[in-house]
């Protein structure tokens, strides 16, 4: 007859549950200068060498996590805030990025094929395959490409990730030699050099990609037949759908208008469609 139901009774004490004076000392220890730094499964083992048992490691938790101190306790080491890097090409041979991938080897390991892409265009203007992974090799490569495609250095900026090629003293010097702007990919950041990515995609998922492991001098024999599908014929989204090839030789400026004169003139012939 009082009107207490169970449900708004207090809950019982708990003879086994810690009490408040205890669970105040062991968080001002978790929280002292010794253990401030320690996950609390890191204080418990240290207080067990210690020879203390203060209480569990649930227990531990429980008692940070009501003082709202559960984060990160150690002492690491932060990171300034890398800026973002933006290129902007207006016309062929203005921004170039590249990478190196993967090519399985017949007989297990991999080949290493080194490609640039223009930015402009998304054409492919050089590639090389080879054995190994080196700063001298990518030098190499890189005046090459620009001789190749009488390219005046002066001016160009080259992308890459930041992989021990890309970020080695013989590129590096080779690039500065040339006057050409370098520019990296942001630090642990995976998708800066996007474009060298999505290009590597569409050739292992394009229908030149073979279906088994070759030999280096099979991957030297597929990788033009491979880069002339994807420059000459392979139509690329990123570019309204012109081929990379047509774009970096501005052809795709006369196209487009033949493009339009056929929409043109279907709309003359069918307007109600």
């Amino acid at each position: 007859g009082d009107g207490t139901s169970p449900m708004n009774a207090a809950r019982p004490f708990h003879p086994r549950r810690i009490s408040c004076v205890d669970r105040q000392h062991i968080f001002e220890i978790l929280c002292g200068e010794q253990f401030l730094d320690m996950t609390p499964r890191g204080a418990h083992a240290a207080l067990l060498s210690q020879g203390t048992y203060l209480c569990s490691v649930r227990t531990m938790y429980r008692l940070l996590a009501q003082n709202k101190a559960i984060r990160e306790r150690r002492r690491i080491a932060s990171h300034p805030q890398a800026e973002v890097p933006r290129l902007r090409a207006t016309r062929p041979n203005q921004v170039w990025t590249w990478d190196i991938t993967k090519l399985p080897a017949a007989l297990g390991g991999y080949y290493n094929l080194y490609v640039i892409l223009d930015l402009y265009s998304r054409c492919v203007v050089g590639w090389r395959l080879a054995r190994s992974e080196t700063g001298a090799l990518a030098a190499m490569f890189v005046r090459e490409t620009i001789l190749a495609n009488g390219v005046d250095p002066d001016g160009l900026s080259i992308h890459a990730d930041r992989g021990a090629a890309m970020t080695s003293r013989h590129l590096s010097q080779c690039l500065c030699e040339m006057n050409i702007t370098q520019s990296h990919s942001r630090p642990r950041t995976s998708n800066d050099n996007a474009y060298s990515e999505s290009q590597f995609k569409t050739l292992k998922y394009g229908p030149a990609w073979p279906d088994r492991r070759m030999t280096f001098n099979e991957w030297q024999d597929w990788s033009p037949l491979a880069f002339d599908w994807y420059n000459n014929r392979h139509h690329h989204e990123g570019i309204a759908y012109f081929t990379p090839s047509q774009v970096y030789r501005g052809e795709h400026l006369q196209l487009h208008r033949v493009r339009q004169r056929a929409l043109d003139q279907f709309w003359k012939q069918h307007p109600e469609r």
